[in-house]
């Protein structure tokens, strides 16, 4: 189902800031952003390890070790999931990008190679300046190169070889390299569902206000939850539900911390008839004139 995403910096309303001039939400998000980043990481080896991933299983052990609940690890599988699935499918297109330049590059040294041993043969003739068909490949000078076709020609050959060998060492050793994932720093996702209250249990949106359960780890600190008044996303087509699964995305950008929220848009009502009911053509080609 198609997806879409709705962002905004978070706003930072007045009576909310602190003496450091940030929200309570900020300094959660904050203090919040370097353990998921820890517990990202941690589950990014485990994908790429290449043991079987049971995410019930890991899903207790991201709990445990970091003090986070069960839909705080959710998010965190979520995440980091997406990140290598998309890493790896890189790497799959990458591989066959370089075997389309192989092909290619192939193919033009088997005609270009093709090219010079038909010339050699017309030339080992003894009368071949006689001949009525004459060579496909003719010796002569190129002003644009300052030598000769034929060794303009060997030099690319010889060019074609060192790329094609640069390119068959990378297939190779891209074949066994260890994929890289790029964890950020200033990032947090937290999942939802339909069936939870406000589509999303841990982080509720109600409009207006924003409240988001604190996991066991900081809740001595912060409380059970943190809320700020972060208003609606403005929008000229507003499509965004008021039920159905909201997952929540938090990250850094210049400083500054944006919410995004993806969810299953309602769909666009259909503003035109059926054909039954007749339709107008215009004929919009040069030189008509339409007289209306």
């Amino acid at each position: 189902m198609a997806t879409l995403t709705y962002c905004k910096g978070l706003p930072t309303p007045v009576d909310e800031l602190n003496e450091l001039g940030f929200t309570t939400f900020e300094m959660f998000l904050n203090t919040y952003a370097p353990i998921f980043w820890a517990a990202s990481i941690e589950t990014v080896d485990h994908l790429l390890s290449g043991t079987e991933f049971k995410k019930s299983d890991w899903n207790t052990h991201l709990q445990q070790t970091y003090g986070i609940n069960k839909r705080h690890a959710n998010g965190v599988i979520s995440s980091t999931k997406g990140r290598v699935d998309s890493a790896k499918s890189h790497r799959i297109l990458h591989l066959k990008t370089l075997e389309g330049k192989i092909k290619s590059i192939g193919m033009w040294l088997k005609k270009a190679e093709r090219k010079l041993v038909l010339a050699r043969k017309f030339y080992a003739k003894r009368k071949w300046h006689n001949s009525k068909t004459g060579c496909n490949f003719p010796i002569a000078c190129s002003l644009q190169y300052k030598s000769t076709n034929w060794q303009n020609l060997r030099f690319q050959i010889h060019q074609k070889k060192r790329k094609l060998t640069l390119l068959i060492n990378s297939v190779e050793h891209l074949r066994f390299k260890r994929i890289k994932v790029s964890i950020p720093g200033g990032d947090i996702l937290v999942v939802g569902s339909k069936d939870e209250s406000f589509g999303n249990q841990v982080c509720q949106w109600d409009g207006k206000k924003i409240t988001f359960r604190v996991p066991k780890c900081l809740e001595s600190r912060f409380g059970k939850n943190v809320s700020s008044e972060i208003g609606d996303f403005n929008r000229n087509i507003d499509r965004l539900p008021p039920c159905g699964a909201k997952n929540w995305h938090f990250y850094r950008k210049n400083g500054r911390w944006i919410a995004a929220v993806q969810f299953a848009p309602n769909p666009v009502p259909s503003v035109s008839q059926e054909r039954m009911h007749g339709c107008i053509g215009i004929d919009m080609n040069p030189g008509v004139r339409i007289v209306g």
